[in-house]
């Protein structure tokens, strides 16, 4: 079965740092390509950053451009979300996210609290 387990989420002042990680399973990772949304209380879900399968294609919201780096490395099945220049609007619960055979696959999400 498809799994996908985020970790590194924690709280961090502004401007600080963080890398966030989704961990892969069940399915053929580097077959696809792979993204992060989040979701701030009482707002949207939102695509943050998206990376392609195998040609590390990238794309990012606009609110991060600049600021957010999505990486993967196919050989660990994992996706990596590193996070500079931390707002408050940051704040939220991150998402990893699959497309497989046009179903979409969650994690349960990391959170991420900048504050000071």
């Amino acid at each position: 079965q498809v799994q996908l387990v985020e970790s590194g989420g924690g709280l961090v002042q502004p401007g600080g740092s963080l890398r966030l990680s989704c961990a892969a399973s069940g399915f053929t990772f580097s077959s696809y390509a792979m993204s992060w949304y989040r979701q701030a209380p009482g707002k949207e879900r939102e695509l943050v950053a998206r990376i392609s399968s195998t040609s590390g294609i990238t794309n990012y919201a606009d609110s991060v451009k600049g600021r957010f780096t999505i990486s993967r490395d196919n050989a660990k099945n994992t996706v990596y979300l590193q996070m500079n220049s931390l707002k408050p609007e940051d704040t939220a619960v991150y998402y990893c996210k699959a497309k497989i055979w046009g179903m979409d696959y969650w994690g349960k999400g990391t959170l991420v609290t900048v504050s000071s």
